[in-house]
């Protein structure tokens, strides 16, 4: 990959370098040194650890653990707190807001990746193209205080204790209903309308409530 084009925007090309690092992350499962990762990509450090920083932001590059005065991780003392519900009722709390914001300020860098990770493609991991989704999402909204409270969130609800029926992934029909939805989201935020993606993000996430309360109580979300 080599460092931006001529005509390129700064803020392009980190968006750029960051998606390359996304795609190298979810086939190697990790990253070398970043000497070395500037080299193999071709581009300068301070874009890299741009890039490598939009990760950390999106949950997509794990970072030092914060701590808590009394030496726990946070994310550790909240996982330990929460439950699958408060996890998805705070989601549909803050990401709507996200898509809104997205709408308004996000780059075209920023509303190719949304597209692109709006499809799950061939076999890939289902539960990663939806963070990936997701998180492209929160960084397109361009508040950096939001996309941390936003990974934070995502950190904790994908803890594995927090898991429901893991066996049992998801059915081909709701993956692809699923990517539906995050389509009309995408296509939402590429015409610049926030109503409209405040509104198809609302929507996708009772879809994942419903999910939620009927693996919690089978039967109980029935009409």
């Amino acid at each position: 990959m080599a460092d931006a084009a001529p005509s390129e925007s700064d803020d392009d090309a980190v968006a750029r370098i960051a998606e390359g690092l996304r795609a190298r992350l979810a086939t190697r499962g990790r990253l070398p040194a970043e000497r070395v990762l500037a080299e193999e990509l071709g581009v300068t450090r301070h874009r890299l650890r741009r890039a490598l920083a939009r990760l950390r932001t999106e949950g997509a590059l794990a970072g030092r653990p914060r701590m808590r005065a009394g030496g726990a991780p946070r994310d550790e003392t909240m996982v330990r707190g929460t439950n699958p519900i408060e996890v998805i009722e705070l989601r549909m709390v803050l990401e709507p807001a996200l898509a809104r914001l997205a709408a308004l300020r996000a780059s075209p860098a920023d509303i190719a990746l949304i597209r692109r990770a709006a499809t799950t493609w061939g076999e890939q991991d289902a539960g990663a193209t939806d963070r990936a989704f997701h998180s492209a999402v929160a960084a397109g909204a361009r508040n950096g205080l939001a996309g941390d409270f936003y990974a934070l969130l995502r950190r904790v609800g994908t803890d594995t204790r927090l898991a429901l029926h893991p066996e049992h992934p998801l059915c081909p029909k709701r993956i692809q209903q699923r990517d539906t939805e995050h389509r009309a989201i995408a296509e939402a935020i590429a015409r610049r309308d926030p109503d409209a993606a405040e509104q198809a993000m609302r929507a996708h996430l009772a879809a994942v409530q419903r999910q939620i309360l009927e693996r919690l109580a089978p039967g109980m979300t029935a009409a």
